[in-house]
């Protein structure tokens, strides 16, 4: 008996405190200087933009926790409002009776929703709610992108505006903490960052992206929604030489932890084992 006392007492502290969770970090990359995409709520009544890019959720699912992501902003402007909106892809959260159904599922305003994000966010935090805090740390001081979009976000026939030309301004990154964690089960997702300014608009920078294979970047603004546009394929065009961008994040958070389950069911079983061998000897 003072063994299995001992065993319970010393097997405790295990079973009640977990192990350290596994770590989930993605990231796109650095800006690449190809694009850059307005991205804003429509706080102070403006017509809200919004850009996506993809990323995915291993199959434990993930508690998100911290991003970055970069844009351009004019120099001398105060940051007004930080939104982060998590989409899910296409046909999640829409209405798809609304679309000419497969293949393309396309719409009177665009050409398809295949590997679009949804009609509506599956989550979303901002900083006037205190869903999120942020930090902006100015990266360069001048920085030119090639090629943007934001004030042609066209329904068909005028979607392929081929972009609006050049954008320069302070290259900024935004670091950003949940108040509470994004939990995201196992699947396909769009991150969505918006920036609000005292003035001026913000864009967000592409960057050359990750692996092949992953989804390229959808924008939309209010007039368009439920709608999404292919920022390279849609908008800029080319047909078959249509460039396809990916926008510049990172994302960070922890897997559900798993190593207390095990531990918690190894101490278990010693118990068992060790009272059923003391049993048998009465």
């Amino acid at each position: 008996m003072k063994k299995l006392i001992l065993l319970i007492f010393l097997g405790a502290p295990f079973v009640a405190a977990p192990t350290n969770a596994a770590l989930f970090s993605f990231t796109t990359g650095s800006p690449d200087g190809r694009m850059a995409t307005g991205s804003r709520t429509d706080l102070g009544g403006v017509t809200e933009i919004e850009s996506a890019d993809d990323f995915i959720v291993p199959n434990a699912g993930v508690h998100l926790t911290n991003a970055t992501f970069t844009g351009l902003i004019p120099s001398g402007v105060s940051v007004t409002q930080v939104q982060v909106e998590i989409y899910r892809v296409f046909p999640n959260d829409s209405n798809v009776g609304r679309t000419s159904g497969p293949p393309t599922f396309s719409t009177p305003q665009v050409p398809t929703r295949v590997n679009s994000p949804s009609d509506v966010a599956f989550d979303t935090k901002d900083v006037l709610s205190g869903g999120l805090s942020f930090t902006p740390t100015i990266l360069n001081t001048s920085f030119t992108a090639a090629n943007s979009i934001l004030n042609g976000i066209n329904p068909m026939p005028g979607q392929t505006t081929g972009g609006e030309g050049p954008v320069t301004g302070q290259e900024v990154q935004f670091n950003v903490s949940f108040t509470a964690p994004f939990n995201l089960p196992a699947g396909h997702y769009f991150f969505v960052p918006q920036v609000n300014l005292s003035s001026g608009d913000f864009f967000w920078l592409s960057a050359a992206g990750p692996a092949p294979g992953d989804l390229q970047a959808w924008i939309r603004n209010g007039n368009l929604d439920p709608d999404w546009l292919r920022q390279g394929t849609d908008i800029v065009g080319g047909g078959l030489s249509a460039p396809k961008f990916n926008d510049s994040f990172s994302l960070a958070g922890t897997l559900p932890d798993s190593g207390s389950t095990f531990v918690l069911f190894t101490c278990a079983a010693a118990i068992l084992f060790s009272l059923k061998r003391r049993f048998r000897a009465t």
